[in-house]
């Protein structure tokens, strides 16, 4: 447990996408401090094993359904609803990464990505909004890529630039009830995810731009969310949090 034990005692919270690397390390830092989870993932199998390794009993619901489905996030919320009757936190953390040279992109992929990516966030926080207390959070997971162009990322960068301007908006929209809506943006992390996409030569060249001189971790993250969501930040909204080892703010000294 952290040090910060108690932080969500008696919270409810939400994590789309909670069933491998970001997503499944700030379910088990949130069950840490006190709160109860709900977790999503398209995949079944890797959920109940996400369950599995979180050993919470009744405190982790799991839902699976696509967060990019309206009928299945109807189906999230009535559940929540039944188990819970509310939310504190949301964590709107499904996404994935795709990259291709911008001539390659095909209507087709274009719609995959934009669904994946914006859609699931959108409609995950509609749907979960009637919810949400009063001065619940919500965090985004958007990305360093919005911050930089990069060849051949044109498609998945839009998509990350339009959740945290999504956030900005929300935290708009719903300050009069107290609403917190903030980003994380991570840089290079080691998740599963990474290692899939990412070639053996990306794997081990991308840490020399890193002030930090490695690879961050889910746990990084889910630290960087479990702040964000907590009261501990609560004159903190509308903001995007790099947790990126400095990369779009520092020059590495390997690099110089």
């Amino acid at each position: 447990m952290s040090a910060n034990g108690s932080r969500f005692d008696g919270k409810i919270a939400l994590i789309t996408g909670g069933s491998s690397g970001m997503g499944l390390a700030t379910a088990r830092r949130l069950l840490d401090e006190g709160a109860s989870v709900v977790v999503t993932g398209r995949d079944k199998a890797r959920l109940d094993a996400a369950v599995e390794q979180l050993n919470a009993g009744d405190r982790v619901l799991a839902v699976p359904g696509d967060a990019a489905n309206i009928a299945d996030l109807e189906l999230l919320a009535d559940a929540i609803a039944d188990r819970f009757g509310h939310l504190d936190v949301v964590f709107a953390n499904a996404g994935i990464g795709a990259f291709q040279a911008f001539a390659d992109v095909t209507e087709a992929e274009y719609h995959r990505v934009l669904d994946i990516n914006f859609k699931s966030v959108f409609f995950t926080i509609q749907k979960t909004l009637p919810l949400l207390a009063d001065n619940a959070s919500i965090v985004i997971n958007a990305s360093f890529a919005l911050h930089r162009g990069s060849p051949g990322a044109a498609l998945y960068s839009a998509t990350k630039a339009a959740v945290h301007n999504l956030a900005r908006t929300l935290a708009s929209e719903l300050s009069p009830r107290g609403i917190r809506v903030n980003s994380v943006s991570p840089g290079y992390t080691a998740t599963p995810a990474f290692f899939a996409e990412a070639s053996p030569e990306i794997q081990a060249s991308v840490t020399v731009g890193v002030p930090a001189a490695r690879l961050g971790t889910s746990e990084d993250v889910a630290a960087a969310v479990a702040f964000l969501a907590s009261a501990e930040a609560s004159y903190i909204t509308a903001q995007d949090l790099l947790v990126d080892g400095g990369l779009i703010t520092a020059t590495s000294a390997a690099q110089i």
